[in-house]
């Protein structure tokens, strides 16, 4: 499913392993993804995206015709292109598991390859890692603020690009959302895949109960119909005979949507007018430009409203449309290594991360240390490649939304809410501490 071709990345990726190979800098590299800043006043983060870099990694290779493409730009020494032709991942990599909670300054993942491989992959682990992070953050908030309901991700038209409503529908489903709209996230991952009906398939027919029965039919065991195109309480008046006549034949509808308006108040309208009408067990599903404080704002409102779709503001993450995130070098040939550009400060060498937890349970706080540091707590970042080989199969998409589930269950309340709240740091090792300083003192 993911784009693989090695000239997905930054030209100075290229530029940079060309200078490498001419100084005959091959030695083995460490680098390290994470992010700077929790954005937003958000409580924390939800690692997503390991599985598909994985792939991209075991999968790294120049094909001839990416080489050709290359030659023929004229940028580049016909030595070095030569180098590329036998370019696979060879190195280790080590990750905190996908739907792990973390923080700002901690490292999710880190990579220690020989310099080429670990400096090419660079591009694309930021995208991969960033963007499924991004919109799993984003929509675990939406699933706390709506506990119990369907939670349907309907992003895919408004994405940025295919992929990308790709692999937001697999990052909002390990987020707790119930499934998505969008059909190929099904076969690929394995979502389970929702629909109803568009505005046009009412329009298209003369008269709006005619194309309620006519899609009842066609969709015996699944018809969820859209009420809002017109009138939405007349709508619902017409549902409500219809699933009288349909009773007799023994079909039944099963929901209804409105898309527009106030929500609360139409839910509120509708729910009347099916109950009243004998059908409470229709459903009622909302949706339009809705997100965590919307959402936040109809069920504590009491909006008889069962399910959700959610797209827009999910998939681009509206309100944070990006995360401050990095991959930097941390160790060169055994050498640590730390970045001191102002407020881009890195810790330097290979680290793990700690999380230390309560005698009830519940999370107390996470410790940056050196990776071959003894600490108190549980490792974060586990191992995933040896000699670009998997150490164990990676846990399936249903495992990691489990693994998201316990994490939230330990989180303090503060961090869980949707309220604004200073997200919290991770400590630093004193080892960690002096070594940044020793490298200070001779650079």
């Amino acid at each position: 499913m993911a784009v693989q071709s090695v000239l997905l990345t930054d030209l100075y990726e290229l530029t940079m392993l060309e200078a490498y190979r001419a100084e005959g800098m091959a030695g083995r590299a460490t680098f390290e993804f994470f992010v700077r800043a929790v954005p937003g006043g958000r409580g924390f983060l939800v690692a997503a995206g390991l599985e598909q870099l994985i792939d991209y990694l075991m999968n790294l290779r120049c094909e001839p015709d990416d080489l050709a493409w290359l030659a023929g730009t004229g940028r580049f020494d016909a030595g070095f292109l030569d180098s590329l032709r036998d370019l696979a991942f060879t190195g280790d990599v080590d990750a905190m598991p996908e739907g792990t909670v973390f923080f700002a300054d901690e490292p999710i993942l880190r990579i220690s390859a020989p310099l080429r491989e670990a400096q090419l992959v660079e591009s694309r682990a930021i995208n991969l890692l960033h963007f499924q992070t991004l919109v799993a953050s984003k929509a675990v908030r939406c699933a706390l603020a709506a506990p119990g309901r369907t939670l349907v991700d309907f992003g895919l038209r408004r994405a940025h690009g295919a992929e990308a409503g790709l692999l937001s529908a697999r990052a909002t489903y390990l987020a707790g959302f119930t499934g998505t709209a969008t059909v190929a996230a099904g076969r690929a991952f394995g979502v389970p895949i929702f629909g109803t009906m568009a505005h046009s398939y009412v329009q298209a027919h003369d008269d709006e109960a005619a194309a309620f029965e006519a899609f009842a039919r066609a969709r015996p065991r699944n018809a969820v119909l859209l009420i809002d195109t017109y009138d939405t309480e007349r709508a619902a008046h017409k549902v409500v005979a219809l699933a009288r006549r349909l009773g007799t034949e023994g079909l039944a509808i099963q929901g209804v949507r409105i898309d527009s308006g106030d929500l609360a108040a139409l839910a509120a309208k509708v729910r009347t007018i099916l109950d009243e009408g004998g059908f409470p067990r229709i459903t009622i599903f909302a949706s339009g430009n809705l997100d965590e404080y919307r959402l936040r704002e109809l069920v504590g409102a009491g909006a008889p409203i069962d399910g959700f779709g959610i797209g827009t503001r999910v998939n681009t993450s509206a309100d944070a449309p990006y995360l401050d995130c990095g991959y930097k070098l941390q160790e060169y040939e055994g050498v640590p290594r730390r970045k001191r550009s102002a407020a881009k400060a890195t810790w330097p060498g290979r680290k793990q991360v700690y999380r230390r937890y309560a005698a009830d349970g519940r999370w107390q706080g996470d410790v940056v240390t050196l990776a071959d540091e003894p600490a108190d707590g549980e490792p974060l970042l586990r191992p995933v490649m040896r000699g670009g080989t998997l150490v164990a199969p990676l846990p399936s998409l249903q495992e990691s939304r489990m693994l998201l589930q316990q994490e939230l269950g330990r989180l303090p309340e503060a961090l869980t809410r949707l309220d604004p709240v200073a997200p919290p740091r991770p400590a630093v090792s004193a080892s960690l501490v002096r070594l940044a300083e020793a490298i200070d003192a001779r650079t």
